[in-house]
C-alpha cells in the first residue's frame, strides 16, 4: 500500500522571520509523509527547524559539480538532509525552457545522491480543451523513462500539474483528476514500471476544503501544494485530510 505524501512547495517565497513562524508552527501528522519544499538559501534553517517532516528543494541541478555558474546539484542539497527534489515543474518548462530529456537528467541526479524526484507533469488549458491531456502527459513521461529506466522512474514521485490550474484557484475536477491519474499509472504499468509503487501527486489549487475528495481517489497519493503550505493551518488541514483518507484504506 502506497502512504499518503503531502509536499508543499514554497516557490520564490519566504524570508528569514516569516519562514521561523511558519516551520515552529508545522508539525508532523501521524500516517502520512510530509515535505516542505523551501528555496535554497533557507535550506540550512528549515533543516534545523522540521522535526519529523522531510526536507526538499525545488529545483535541483544535472550536473554533479563543475563550472556550472549559479547552479546547485544534487549531491550539495543532499548534505542538508533534502530528501525530495521537485523538477520539471510547469514554471520551469515555461519560464526556463526545460525540456523533458533535461528534466530526466535532473531526476537521474537527484536519485544518484539519495533524494527522491517529484516530476512534475501536466497540460495546458489549450492542451486540455483540444483532448489531448494523456498524449500530453504521455510524452513528458517517455523521456524521463528513456533516461531513468524502469527501475529508476519506480523510485521516483510523479505530480501531476494541469498547469490551468496552478495558482489561479481553479482545481481540476474530481472527474478529470481519476481519469489523468489512471492513465498514468496505465502508462507506467504498461511500460514495464512497477505501478503500483509509484506515487503519484494532484497539485493545482488544492485546498483544506477539497483535500479529501481528491486525496480519496485511488490513483492519487497526496498533493503537491503551492500557495497553501505557505499558511501553516492550511497546510496541517490538507495533511490531516490526507491523513483520514489513509486510515480509512488501510
Amino acid at each position: 500500500m502506497r502512504k499518503k505524501l503531502v509536499a508543499g512547495n514554497w516557490k520564490m517565497n519566504g524570508g528569514l522571520a516569516s519562514n521561523r513562524e511558519l516551520l515552529c508552527a508545522l508539525a508532523p501528522v501521524a500516517g502520512v509523509d510530509v515535505a516542505v519544499c523551501v528555496p535554497y538559501p533557507y535550506l540550512a534553517q528549515a533543516s534545523e527547524a522540521l522535526d519529523g517532516i522531510a526536507l526538499g528543494v525545488q529545483d535541483v541541478s544535472e550536473f554533479t559539480a563543475g563550472p556550472y555558474t549559479g547552479e546547485v546539484s544534487a549531491a550539495m542539497v543532499a548534505e542538508f538532509g533534502c530528501g525530495y527534489a521537485i523538477v520539471g515543474h510547469s514554471e520551469r518548462r515555461a519560464l526556463f525552457r526545460e525540456d523533458e530529456a533535461q528534466i530526466g537528467r535532473k531526476a537521474e541526479a537527484a536519485l544518484a545522491h539519495g533524494v527522491v524526484p517529484i516530476v512534475c507533469i501536466g497540460e495546458t488549458l489549450a492542451e486540455r480543451e483540444a483532448g489531448e491531456v494523456v498524449p500530453v502527459v504521455e510524452r513528458q513521461l517517455a523521456p524521463v523513462l528513456e533516461v531513468l529506466g524502469r527501475e529508476g522512474l519506480a523510485k521516483a514521485v510523479l505530480a501531476y500539474e494541469p498547469v490551468w490550474a496552478i495558482g489561479t484557484g481553479r482545481s481540476a475536477t474530481v472527474a478529470q483528476v481519476a481519469e489523468t491519474h489512471g492513465a498514468i499509472r496505465a502508462w507506467l504499468a504498461n511500460h514495464g514500471v512497477a505501478a503500483e509503487r509509484v506515487k503519484i501527486l494532484y497539485g493545482g489549487s488544492v485546498k483544506a476544503d477539497n483535500a479529501r475528495e481528491l486525496f480519496a481517489l485511488d490513483d492519487v497519493d497526496g498533493g503537491l501544494i503551492g500557495g497553501a503550505s505557505l499558511v501553516a493551518d492550511e497546510f496541517l488541514a490538507i495533511c490531516r485530510a490526507a491523513a483520514v483518507v489513509q486510515s480509512c484504506i488501510q
